[in-house]
């Protein structure tokens, strides 16, 4: 018998913040499927074909889990597969919105706790083998840990979370918490699908007291 678990519900205080105020959460590690890379000169995240691939990538690989799980002689399980999430960084310091020429990435999906690196080596290996999936060579599993975090909802257009990052910044000073880590967005939305401004994005900053 296939069990079915629900980790959007399990770990709804992470994954489903209110847009209405920002939450501080100690965010425990979970394991994830990686790739990084950086932004290439005069390119958004919808033009670079490098991030567009990493992303076919992660979800390939990701899809394959899923499969791998629920059909898994032992203990099959089955599960949605969880958000595209990225962190973002310049290697000059905080984040910089306007500094698109120097960004550097980290794209991600959260992996069940029962996901093994056997698994994930059979599904990279299928990820691999199937055309069009360029990039798969680089992913890559293993835990992420942030703890101490604030976050909130961002709803809207991609280009107009400055101001939900100045509410964030706000609340941190305001709070006695200094940043710390990279900045890290989790997309509920799918900018092909969805109207710029029904887009939902959580966004989350590490930080400290």
């Amino acid at each position: 018998m296939v069990t079915k678990i629900d980790l959007k519900k399990e770990l709804k205080r992470f994954y489903a913040p209110s847009a209405a105020a920002i939450a501080v959460v100690n965010v425990p590690e979970f394991n994830f499927a990686m790739i990084d890379g950086y932004m290439e000169p005069s390119e958004r995240p919808a033009t670079s074909v490098a991030f567009q691939n990493a992303i076919a990538a992660l979800s390939g690989v990701s899809f394959s889990l899923k499969s791998i799980s629920k059909q898994r002689a032992r203990n099959p399980v089955d599960y949605a597969v969880m958000a595209l999430e990225a962190l973002w960084w310049v290697d000059s310091g905080n984040f910089d919105f306007q500094a698109s020429a120097r960004w550097r990435w980290t794209l991600m999906v959260m992996q069940p706790k029962h996901i093994t690196e056997t698994m994930f080596a059979r599904a990279l290996l299928d990820a691999r083998e199937r055309a069009g999936i360029p990039g798969a060579t680089r992913l890559r599993f293993g835990p992420f840990t942030e703890g101490l975090s604030i976050q909130t909802m961002h709803v809207g257009p991609y280009h107009e979370e400055p101001r939900t990052m100045a509410r964030m910044k706000t609340f941190a000073s305001e709070n006695c918490f200094r940043y710390r880590g990279k900045h890290h967005e989790i997309y509920l939305g799918d900018p092909r699908r969805a109207k710029p401004e029904k887009l939902r994005t959580i966004l989350r900053q590490p930080v400290e007291k």
